[in-house]
């Protein structure tokens, strides 16, 4: 549906009967994960994108906390990257992505929710850069990153194994959003000599379509980041 961002003021556009509404920001990596899902699925669905500094009334109306990814299928209202996702492997229990074994589906949901602690590195490496206290957060980050290189060389080609599994696509927003800070702090790259297995696991969810999909360039994360640190976030940016 909408291409460009919603802002205050727009009117809202009419829901299709019977359609999953996914509301968007398409930098934002927890909105990817779960278009991902949808396109991984196969899942029909649109798409209203929706300004994040200046929000539709419609928008806090169906999200107070004014946060995407947000899902609308009729009357159900579903928001948190998370939650949408597992609600959508529920309802379309096609290609599942939620393993049935409770053990392996509790060690999957551990890998997800210990991410948190990298996401927030994308935040405090490029500021520690500028102050020159990097060596710290690049430490706590190659850490993290060995975990999760080990954690592949156990399970395979993917997080899933032969195939991909939620945490494949939980993780792999940030891992698109490298360029953000190996260009400030190229000791943070993800390289084939550190790190064998998340390399090849990255060249090889590039090939995956719904990561064609939704695939934003390094130019276009950087220019996104660029301006959301000075205040005005140029969500309608197109990177060529």
């Amino acid at each position: 549906m909408s291409v460009k961002h919603l802002p205050k003021g727009s009117p809202f556009p009419p829901l299709t009967p019977g359609m999953m509404r996914m509301y968007n920001m398409q930098f934002c990596p927890f909105a990817q994960r779960t278009k991902l899902v949808l396109e991984y699925k196969e899942i029909p669905h649109e798409v209203v994108n929706v300004n994040l500094k200046y929000k539709p009334d419609w928008f806090r109306a169906r999200n107070p906390l004014g946060l995407v990814p947000t899902l609308e299928l009729g009357d159900i209202v579903v928001n948190e990257s998370n939650v949408c996702n597992e609600f959508l492997d529920e309802l379309y229990p096609n290609r599942k992505l939620i393993p049935s074994d409770i053990v392996r589906r509790a060690r999957d949901r551990m890998l997800i929710e210990t991410f948190g602690q990298v996401t927030g590195l994308f935040y405090e490496i490029p500021k520690s850069v500028a102050e020159g206290t990097q060596e710290r957060p690049v430490k706590k980050w190659r850490r993290h990153m060995k975990r999760y290189e080990n954690e592949l060389q156990q399970r395979g080609e993917y997080f899933g194994g032969g195939s991909p599994c939620m945490v494949d696509f939980a993780l792999w927003p940030w891992f698109e959003r490298l360029g953000v800070i190996t260009v400030i702090a190229p000791e943070t790259d993800v390289t084939s000599e550190e790190y064998p297995h998340l390399s090849t696991w990255i060249a090889r969810m590039m090939e995956l379509p719904a990561v064609k999909k939704t695939y934003i360039n390094p130019r276009g994360h950087i220019n996104f980041f660029k301006t959301l640190r000075e205040g005005n976030p140029d969500y309608d940016y197109v990177a060529a």
